[in-house]
């Protein structure tokens, strides 16, 4: 795949061709607004397992989808359709659902005046000319690495490798277009070693706008390998109350938690714990969070939000304390406070963190359960109660002693974050939230 086979920057023009097209088209009809987005997308997978080909997978696709309002009525359609005919019937179809939908004083695009106006080339095209047969022989030599590690690693559960490129119009009828492209590639591996009647899976992977930024297949393999045996013989701890050190990989998920209960649209339904928080102190003064979406080359790097508005480099925790909430358009003005251009989410949180790696987090903490892996979606977003099912390694002395199993570590998120005694310097790169280590001072962990 590449470029030159059809997707790439030379069909941005097309894409904010075809997004006047259908708005002039929803005007025609009626409408009193419209916004739309347009895509051309295209990629490959492929997939392993125990030395034989499982998959290979190619894709192609293209849509397009249409917001409308007709005053404060609001109705939406999509399409994977390209034509005239179906930008009409698609047209109609929004416009008949807005002519039935209930009035909302808040519906409508945000204010022309606040539309993006310059929008920077954040450097997202990368497109890999990876072969289906080279992309097998590269899944294979991680799957052989992985297999030549231990002689415990007894079975695979498959060795993947991805790419994806596509491009992306968005404009509306109050004069903004925007358009980009962007890849994304990926590797991974999930082993299973066993031993004395217990078996173990566990992986690594990595993923880049990229291809050559990925890491080496035959150390991903090792690696996925390398993690799946150290979990042998693994056991459940007595249930207590000690220190948790999430590893960064799921400490990335705990300010995820923090993201959705900021979010507006949790926030107007008063579905989340944190509703009028802004101005407190929700985590110990030194740590801060903020977000810089206009990184070259960064998983979550984008111009302008989805609505149109250009993005911007903020806080959203400085020196512990919430002072912005995760806004767009409509929940903003739900809660009668102005966008923060994040319709959409949040691109590229950073968390300050000290300068431990996760081993000096270790032995800070001394005595209590290393995480590194949750299941199940224990999470009261409304009261912050949290409970996960985990796995990771019981700690002594600062070191690890053994694998845990079948525990459950259970708190709530404002004591939680409240409660953080550090972040380590080991950054996690392969997620749109940059975090290391996050050690937490006490938590309850039920076991045996």
């Amino acid at each position: 795949m590449s470029e030159v086979e059809g997707i790439g920057p030379q069909v941005e023009p097309g894409l904010r061709e075809k997004v006047e097209r259908i708005i002039e088209e929803a005007r025609r009809q009626g409408a009193s607004a419209s916004e739309v987005s347009v895509s051309m997308e295209q990629g490959l997978s492929t997939a392993v397992r125990q030395g034989e080909v499982e998959t290979v997978e190619f894709n192609r696709d293209q849509g397009f989808g249409i917001t409308l309002y007709v005053g404060q009525r609001k109705g939406s359609a999509s399409t994977t359709g390209s034509g005239d005919a179906a930008i009409r019937e698609t047209v109609a179809a929004a416009l008949a659902i807005a002519r039935h939908a209930s009035e909302d004083e808040f519906a409508g695009l945000a204010d022309a005046a606040l539309m993006a106006r310059e929008l920077p080339d954040l450097d997202l095209f990368h497109p890999w000319s990876v072969s289906p047969e080279q992309a097998i022989e590269t899944a294979l030599r991680c799957e052989e690495a992985a297999f030549a590690v231990d002689p415990r690693i007894r079975n695979a559960d498959g060795t993947s490798v991805n790419t994806h490129q596509g491009c992306r119009a968005y404009g509306n009828s109050n004069g903004f277009i925007g358009s980009y492209c962007s890849t994304r590639h990926s590797l991974s591996c999930v082993m299973i070693a066993e031993h004395a009647g217990q078996m173990q899976r566990d992986y690594y992977y990595d993923v880049s706008r990229r291809a050559d930024t990925l890491a080496d297949p035959l150390n991903i393999g090792r690696r996925a390998a390398e993690r799946a045996v150290r979990r042998l013989g693994a056991r459940p701890v007595p249930t207590c109350e000690v220190p948790v050190l999430f590893s960064a990989d799921l400490a990335t998920g705990l300010f995820g938690h923090f993201l959705a209960a900021i979010s507006g649209s949790n926030l107007y339904r008063k579905a989340s714990y944190l509703e009028n928080a802004l101005g407190q102190t929700l985590f110990p003064e030194w740590l801060s969070l903020d977000e810089r979406p206009h990184l070259a080359q960064a998983l979550g790097s984008a111009s302008y939000d989805g609505d149109g508005l250009a993005t911007y480099a903020k806080p959203f925790v400085e020196n512990g304390q919430l002072i912005s909430y995760v806004l767009g358009t409509y929940s903003g003005r739900k809660l009668g406070l102005p966008s923060t251009a994040n319709a959409g989410g949040v691109h590229n949180l950073f968390v300050s963190h000290g300068e431990e790696d996760q081993a000096a987090l270790l032995r800070r903490m001394g005595r209590g359960l290393l995480v590194t892996e949750l299941m199940g979606q224990g999470l009261n977003l409304v009261t912050g109660d949290y409970s996960r099912g985990a796995g990771g390694y019981w700690v002594e002395n600062g070191e690890i002693q053994f694998p845990v199993q079948e525990v459950t570590i259970a708190g709530n998120l404002r004591d939680m974050f409240r409660q953080i005694v550090a972040v380590g310097c080991d950054t996690e790169t392969r997620s749109n939230i940059r975090t290391g280590s996050v050690l937490i001072e006490r938590m309850t962990v039920a076991g045996k």
